[in-house]
């Protein structure tokens, strides 16, 4: 089973300081976000329970997604959410030569402009979180923000616990945490689950949820 940290540790945010792992906050401001959509049945779930609770989010798409359900791209613009660059084919940044994970963000770029023209797409959030520093480099110098987070929900793993899930979700979360779950197939089992939860949980202790600011 894959390791991973629910809650990213101070000395890795410390070693990649150029990229951004939360938002500092004195408010009660959380930042919700999305990977891996648009997926009809899984996407359409998070933005009922986003207006359920009147919570803004950001959701990192694969182009390629975007391509086959342009309609569910629409609504989460339409819902008032921000939308970033999550390569088209979900790839690797460690596996990747420079130039074909650059192409591949272009190519994602191209889909999102295509369905919304008039739209500054400049965040972007390497699957897995796996860049290198040579792709980072090239990716700011054309004006993207590299969004990471501070809290992993955990919603992709198969073998955890929907509980467990919800509770690691929580643990970590504070002003200004950048989160992540997934409107993906895969993580559809514990997202319907923990977000309902989550949502509920954090606007009871008078927390709100905003979008990703476009610049930093």
């Amino acid at each position: 089973m894959a390791m991973y940290f629910h809650k990213t540790p101070f000395w890795v945010k410390r070693i990649f300081s150029a990229y951004t792992w939360d938002i500092p906050e004195s408010e009660k401001v959380l930042y919700l976000t999305f990977d891996d959509g648009p997926v009809p049945e899984v996407t359409t779930f998070v933005l009922e329970q986003l207006s359920q609770f009147n919570a803004e989010a950001t959701f990192f798409c694969v182009g390629d997604n975007i391509r086959k359900h342009p309609e569910v791209f629409q609504m989460i613009l339409q819902n008032g959410h921000a939308v970033g660059n999550h390569t088209f084919n979900h790839l690797n940044g460690w596996k990747t030569p420079v130039e074909e994970y650059l192409d591949n963000i272009d190519r994602c770029a191209n889909e999102m402009v295509k369905n919304s023209p008039n739209s500054n797409f400049s965040l972007l959030r390497p699957p897995h979180g796996r860049i290198t520093r040579k792709q980072a480099g090239q990716l700011r110098r054309k004006g993207y923000q590299i969004i990471m987070w501070d809290v992993l929900s955990g919603d992709f793993d198969v073998h955890l616990d929907s509980k467990k899930c919800f509770e690691k979700s929580i643990q970590g979360t504070k002003e200004g945490t950048i989160i992540i779950f997934h409107d993906s197939l895969k993580a559809e089992r514990n997202l319907r689950y923990v977000l309902p939860r989550y949502l509920d949980y954090f606007s009871s202790k008078g927390f709100i949820f905003k979008k990703l600011p476009e610049s930093f």
